[in-house]
């Protein structure tokens, strides 16, 4: 049986703590991006997406995400509500911490992906239709992904895919569901693109709280407190710094002003890109990374989306989908044994290359026709966007029947 080490089960509450906190951060983050008519509307769907999906987690998501493998693609019903999930700790998910830790760290990583998507769609969806979607994509699109690269038996795992905290199972993921959602659900009416935010310090607010709570997410993923949670904390605090400065710079030089909406989406940007490879990667590597990362999601936040006209509200597909598929990628060339488990290309393993860009492709296809069959599917049954009239009027008084503020728009 595995000793339980004090220290690893100090860190690894703390770390789940900042990952939940990142939610509620996300809520701010995206509230103070939207119009204030629909402020409360998308918090309101971060909050009810921390219950909802950490009720299906404790029930059957964590079974079918880490349960028994069966057949590399999914877990067994072996742990349905938690059934064998106890204080003591298990032989491969966290030896040194309560299996029943391990599981709550994981449900907080659940809780958070779905809620990345919520700002591709904001302003336009029912909120039935919505927490219907969520709770299908959760179950099963996020779950076998989630089996697929982080469970003992995962076929991608066995294959060699590297993702430390979720570049694959969290930000390709997303990235590319909200994607898919915001295209078959159609443009806001007459309004694309908001000239700025609706209130800049919340999101500010916002970005800082994620930055915080991403050391949680990125360092907490070492699943104790040893050589590889500081790695992953360094790499964390330096490829974010990078990228929020390249995102600043690009900023100042195409638009003539640095703006601090800039530097927050910057450092998103960074943190996004540098997550799958936090752990495997040296610091020089991590400026690299997140600095790419920058450049990467300023480009399709300030070209691609306009040119193709596609109303990804809140930019999750440029900043989480492009950055996650770029960090999985940059961890195949960047990862290094002095650092971490991993050897990519400059260790003189190209193949891993080749295998991170498997993994990402196979992501990509499954996460993009299961969120299209599952959209299909909440249309028919509830019908996905809202009418004309509670789309002006607001989704918080439409839907809610709140408001965010005495006076309206």
């Amino acid at each position: 049986m595995d000793k339980i080490i004090a220290a690893d089960v100090a860190w690894m509450l703390c770390a789940s703590a900042l990952v939940l906190m990142m939610t509620p951060a996300l809520a701010f983050f995206y509230g103070g991006l939207v119009r204030r008519k629909n402020v409360l509307s998308i918090m309101m769907q971060c909050y009810v997406i921390m219950c909802a999906v950490g009720l299906m987690w404790i029930l059957v998501g964590y079974s079918m995400a880490f349960g028994p493998d069966r057949y590399g693609v999914i877990g067994s019903m072996d742990w349905i509500f938690l059934r064998g999930v106890s204080i003591v700790p298990d032989s491969f998910y966290g030896t040194s911490i309560p299996h029943l830790l391990f599981m709550a760290f994981q449900m907080m990583f659940a809780i958070i992906t779905p809620a990345l998507m919520v700002g591709a769609f904001a302003e336009r969806i029912r909120f039935s239709s919505f927490l219907f979607f969520i709770i299908l994509w959760s179950l099963f699109i996020y779950n076998p992904v989630a089996h697929w690269v982080w469970a003992n038996g995962g076929w991608l795992s066995k294959d060699g895919a590297l993702d430390f905290a979720g570049g694959t199972v969290i930000h390709v993921n997303a990235g590319i569901a909200a994607l898919v959602v915001s295209i078959l659900l159609g443009k806001r009416d007459g309004l694309v693109f908001p000239k700025s935010p609706h209130n800049l310090p919340f999101a500010v607010f916002g970005a800082g709280f994620l930055f915080f709570g991403w050391f949680g997410f990125n360092a907490g993923s070492a699943l104790g407190a040893n050589g590889a949670a500081v790695v992953a904390f360094v790499t964390t605090a330096i490829a974010s710094a990078s990228a929020g400065l390249v995102w600043m710079f690009l900023d100042w030089f195409f638009n003539e002003v640095p703006t601090m909406l800039g530097v927050a989406t910057g450092i998103v940007a960074g943190l996004v890109a540098i997550t799958p490879a936090a752990g495997f990667v040296s610091p020089v590597a991590a400026i690299i990374i997140g600095a790419i990362g920058s450049l990467i999601g300023f480009f399709f936040v300030t070209k691609v989306k306009p040119f193709f006209g596609y109303d990804d509200s809140l930019d999750v597909f440029g900043v989480h989908g492009m950055c996650g598929i770029w960090g999985a990628i940059a961890t195949g060339i960047f990862a290094s044994k002095a650092y971490g488990s991993g050897s990519g290309l400059i260790d003189g393993n190209p193949i891993q290359v080749w295998i991170q860009c498997k993994a990402v492709i196979i992501t990509i296809l499954y996460s993009g026709i299961g969120t299209a069959l599952l959209y299909f599917i909440a249309d028919f049954i509830f019908g996905m966007r809202v009418s004309l009239r509670e789309e002006h009027v607001g989704l918080d008084l439409t839907q809610h029947h709140e408001s965010g503020y005495t006076l309206m728009e």
